[in-house]
This record gives structure tokens, C-alpha cells and sequence, in this order.
């Protein structure tokens, strides 16, 4: 007996028969899995903010057009059929043009809906599946819908399930077949998981309508499943980070950067293609604890600045592929022109967002830089500030809490933006705030906004008396990004890098006067942070007595439109300083 079965001799034909099948040397073949991740509205190679070409000190370059370039490459030097061509999300919000086809010619229109660039593109170039990103639910969940109908390859979410029943709401995985000149085919399972901490970042547009559970505990779930559907290999594109600090301290109820725990600990996982964190990673070798096999990781820069690929080598060997050789690589954008086809599919949509962009908006009296603004208060924050401040004043007017002192929170988004001397354009305005936020309004105590600036402090390195300053290594401490370093305007504090955090701020004033703990302010302040995006103290749970749909960029349009003119003198005061036992350091 045999496994239960009762064995039958063969005869000698039959045996000559299966001889060559049972002596061949196993078959070993090749293929490559392609990845981008982040691409955030980049369709061709450019920068609607400085409505140029894109440039930084780097010499990167954008867009799925140079994308396609470099897979085409991959494509004739591997042979279409050995290759395969996927995306670990966030793809529609970030420029110009994917807020122009989300807002302005939106994608939802009931009639003559356009087609989104971004899927003409990724179509045109052939993906296979992409995970959902957090920012794929920026602009709510019709978005998000309609663009998944235009895909020609499947939209992946494991881990976006709906609230009501906690079953999946986009397809959580895909196997594809790779036909590599053996008999039968490599299957290789694609499975999508994206970010849990949209139930915080997104509340309003997901909150009662989806839940994003723990990118592990639905790994553990699926990765099983894929193998017992007949996945020879199983890759996971995955909108999460290797080992970034978790969510910058959001009290998320599961990991945000969980793709290396997720290595570690669920079997069967070939290959992880990490998103989110906008870090080029070539190559991560994670053992897993469970079996002993080595997974490997790679994420490539955001904006299609680099292509990841996984190199396979696989052998079919009784009965099945196995992978006798894995290795990863990124490919640089900058190396390839772009690919023409891309370029002149998306030529009408990319002028038509050119032109939108360069409307002339107002003027501006001086030139404003935010270049120093990490590290002194500078009138392009005061700016936001004040505009923020100056919309939840007129919304609350008529109401009982009209005659409280509003304030306003603001942090540097964008350590290129300027608004000119002279004409002001749309794009100016919109370089300045580079996010979907919205505007909302909470009411603070002064204790509740000292404990939020002595937070929001811990973006500064501490420095004795007399220490050299080196700008540099001044800023991003406690691996806070600039967008979690918030200032406070309406009112003025001295930060004193002598003392540790939790003990920085002194001499918080309002109006001249020092901030009373029990008096209550009115705190102006963007959606992500009033979600618990930062995680900074009291905002989240403090009561809501106003909120708005529209982005916090289109408030700052309509805001210049109406003045005509920017000046500083209207708005621009040294709110905060840095110090050092009361001595400025600038």
C-alpha cells in the first residue's frame, strides 16, 4: 500500500514510458515581478507646483511615463511572459493632476465622467494588480470606487473590509499564471494589503462604512488560503513599512509599518513589494521565524522614481515550482527617457491641468519663502495660520461660541514652497498646502494648548547653552516628520531647547497677557490632526463645534482671491522663537 492506494506493477511500456520523467534533471526557469509604489499622481515628468519639469538635488525623475520605459526593457530583455507588473498604492492624490480629476473634472460625474490619467496610464502599460494606498481614500469612497472601475487589473485590499458584515470590500488577492515554456504554469499569488491607520486619517469619509484590520492578521489569514488555491508563490504588495517608527505615535489599534513583522511571522511569503514610507529600499532579506526561509523585501522610491524588481529563478521538481533563487534590485527613472505612448495619452489631460494651475489668483507684496520655517516663524505659515483662522472666526460668528479667541494650528508641508513677489497663481497657492486636509474647529483649554506645543516641541534636538547649532540635525527628532511639527498662531511662546521635552515652552501669551489654563480657545486645525493624525495630546477627543468639506488649499484660494493682495503686514508676526535660557537663537 501507498498512502492508502494498492500498488499496481507497471507495465514494461509504461515503465519506459515515465523512465525519461523520472530520471529529467529538474527544469529550472526565470521570471521578474515588477513594483512601483507611491506614484501619488505622478503620470509624466513633471512638477505642476514650479510648472516645470521635475528637479531636485538628486537628479530624480517621475511618472509612470518613465515607468513604462524601464518595463519595457525588463519586458523584451525577460520576455513578456516572465514578467509580471504590480503597485503597493497610493496612486490617486498628490499633484495637480489627480486633484484636478478627483475635484475639478472629477471621475464621479454622473455624466461624461473623464477617465482617471492615472489608470489610462497604468492600463496602458500593462499592471497586473495594485494594492489599495491610505490616500486612495482621501477624496471618499466614490473615488476610490470609480477608479477601481476604470482599472483593467484588480484593485487589492485584503485588510478593507466593510463595516457592516467585516467582509472583504475589494478583492483581497490574485493568483496569475506564468506560462515559462514547461508544462504547467507558475502561479503566483498577488496579495494586497493596505494601511489600517485610514480608519484614523480618513475617519470622516470611511468611518461606519469600512474597517481596515492589522496587515498581519490578514496576512495569517489569506497566505494560507492562496497556497490552498494553488500558489506556487505567494508576493505581497503591501501599503506598509519595513521598520519605521509606528504611525509617528497615532494610537492605531494595529502596526502601521508591519511589512517586516509581517515577513517574520506568516509562513509561505516569497516576496513583500513595501509602500508608504517614501524610502528606497533595493533589497531586505527577513528571515521567517517560523520556517527558516528567507523572504525578500524591496520598496522603490515614491513618484515612480524607481521600479523595484524581484528576480525568481524556480524549478519544477515532483509535481511542483519551488524557488531555488530570489533576489531584488531597483532600477533608477532617471536612466530612461519617457516613454512616448504615455506622454501622448496623457497630453490633452496634463494641458488641460497646466492651465489650471497658472490662473493668476492675486498679487503678493514680497517674495515668501518657507525654507527657514522648520526652525523659525516665518510669514508663509503665518499665512496659513491666519486664513484658517479667519474662516472658523466667520463660520462661528452667529454662534455661542463666537466670541471665543480662535487660534490655529499650521506646520511645514512643503520645504520648497514660495509664493513670489507679484502675481500669485493657483499653483502657488496650492505648492504651500499639499495636502487634502479639510478644516475643523475644536475647543481647547490654555493648559490643553500648552501640553500641545510642549508636544509638537519634541520635533527639536536639545542643546545646552553655548552648543553649536547644526540646522541639519536641529529638527526631525523623535523621528517626527515636518508635517507633525505644528505651531500655534494666535498666540506666542519661546521654545527653550536647554530643557527636555515635555518642558520647552515658557512664556505662553495671548493677546499680551499670559495664557490663563482654565480659559477656553477655539483651536482651527486640519482634519488628519483632529482625527489623531500625530497622535498629539487632548485635539482628538475635545468637542467639535464646526467642520468643512472643502480642502484647506481651496479655502487658501478663495481666501487670496477675495484680499486681491498679499501683505504681510496684515498677518505675519514672530509668534515663537527658539531659545536657549531666554537668549533667541536667530
Amino acid at each position: 500500500m501507498v498512502g492508502g492506494l494498492p500498488m499496481v506493477a507497471a507495465t514494461p511500456a509504461a515503465a519506459a514510458a515515465e523512465a525519461p520523467e523520472c530520471h529529467q534533471p529538474p527544469q529550472k526557469q526565470t521570471f521578474t515581478v515588477m513594483g512601483t509604489t507611491d506614484l501619488h499622481g505622478h503620470g509624466v515628468n513633471w512638477d505642476y507646483f514650479t510648472d516645470a519639469v521635475y528637479a531636485d538635488k538628486a537628479q530624480n525623475a517621475v511618472g509612470l511615463s518613465k515607468i513604462s520605459t524601464l518595463v519595457e526593457q525588463i519586458r523584451k530583455e525577460k520576455g513578456r511572459a516572465h514578467t509580471l507588473l504590480i503597485d503597493a498604492g497610493d496612486i490617486i492624490q498628490g499633484t495637480q493632476l489627480s486633484y484636478y480629476y478627483a475635484r475639478v473634472e472629477p471621475i464621479t460625474a454622473k455624466h461624461h465622467a473623464p477617465k482617471h490619467p492615472m489608470a489610462v496610464a497604468m492600463n496602458a502599460i500593462g499592471y497586473d494588480a495594485a494594492a489599495l494606498g491610505n490616500h486612495e481614500f482621501n477624496y471618499g469612497i466614490p473615488t476610490v470606487r470609480a477608479f477601481e472601475e476604470q482599472l483593467d487589473f484588480p484593485l487589492l485590499g485584503a485588510n478593507a473590509l466593510h463595516a457592516k458584515d467585516e467582509k472583504p470590500a475589494f478583492k483581497p488577492y490574485v493568483i496569475k499564471e506564468l506560462h515559462l515554456g514547461h508544462g504547467r504554469p507558475v502561479k503566483v499569488g498577488i496579495l494586497g494589503l493596505t494601511n489600517p491607520g485610514i480608519a484614523i486619517w480618513d475617519k470622516a469619509n470611511v468611518a461606519g462604512q469600512m474597517v481596515f484590520p492589522g496587515i498581519v492578521e490578514m496576512a495569517k489569514k489569506y497566505v494560507p488560503r492562496m497556497k490552498a488555491a494553488g500558489a506556487d508563490i505567494v508576493v505581497v504588495s503591501a501599503h506598509s513599512g519595513i521598520d519605521e517608527p509606528t504611525s509617528y505615535g497615532d494610537q492605531l489599534p494595529y502596526p502601521e509599518d508591519a511589512s517586516g513583522e509581517m515577513a517574520e511571522t506568516v509562513p509561505d511569503i516569497d516576496a513583500v513589494l513595501v509602500g508608504h514610507t517614501h524610502k528606497e529600499v533595493a533589497q531586505r532579506l527577513i528571515v521567517n521565524k517560523a520556517t527558516g526561509k528567507t523572504v525578500v523585501l524591496s520598496e522603490p522610491l515614491c513618484w515612480g522614481q524607481r521600479l523595484s524588481c524581484f528576480d525568481f529563478e524556480v524549478e519544477f521538481d515532483k509535481g511542483a515550482w519551488k524557488v531555488t533563487s530570489l533576489s531584488a534590485r531597483v532600477l533608477n527613472s532617471n536612466t530612461v527617457a519617457e516613454d512616448p505612448k504615455i506622454v501622448k495619452l496623457l497630453a490633452a489631460q496634463h494641458k488641460k491641468v497646466v492651465a489650471y494651475v497658472n490662473q493668476v489668483i492675486g498679487t503678493c507684496k514680497v517674495d515668501l519663502s518657507i525654507a527657514e520655517a522648520p526652525y523659525k516663524d516665518v510669514p508663509i505659515i503665518d499665512l496659513i495660520g491666519r486664513i484658517q483662522a479667519d474662516t472658523v472666526k466667520a463660520a462661528l460668528a452667529s454662534t455661542q461660541y463666537g466670541k471665543l479667541p480662535v487660534l490655529a494650528q499650521a506646520a511645514p508641508f512643503n520645504r520648497t514652497a514660495d509664493i513670489p513677489a507679484g502675481q500669485v497663481k493657483l499653483r502657488d497657492a496650492a505648492g504651500l498646502y499639499i495636502y487634502e486636509n479639510t478644516l475643523e474647529a475644536r475647543i481647547l483649554t490654555g493648559a490643553q494648548i500648552k501640553d500641545y506645543l510642549e508636544f509638537s516641541a519634541k520635533y527639536f534636538a536639545q542643546r545646552a547653552v553655548g552648543a553649536p547649532i547644526d540646522l541639519p540635525t536641529l529638527t526631525n527628532q523623535q523621528n517626527t516628520p515636518d508635517y507633525n511639527y505644528d505651531s500655534v498662531y494666535g498666540v506666542s511662546y519661546d521654545i527653550d531647547l536647554t530643557q527636555p521635552v515635555g518642558s520647552r515652552i515658557v512664556n505662553l501669551s495671548f493677546a499680551g497677557k499670559p495664557v490663563d489654563p482654565a480659559a477656553q480657545f477655539v483651536l482651527a486645525v486640519n482634519n488628519y490632526r483632529a482625527n489623531g493624525g500625530g497622535n498629539f495630546p487632548h485635539v482628538a477627543t475635545a468637542t467639535k463645534v464646526w467642520a468643512n468639506s472643502d480642502e484647506i488649499r481651496n479655502t487658501m484660494i478663495a481666501w487670496v482671491k477675495a484680499k486681491g493682495v498679499i501683505d504681510p503686514a496684515d498677518f505675519a508676526a514672530v509668534g515663537w522663537r527658539l531659545v536657549r535660557a531666554g537668549v533667541p537663537l536667530f
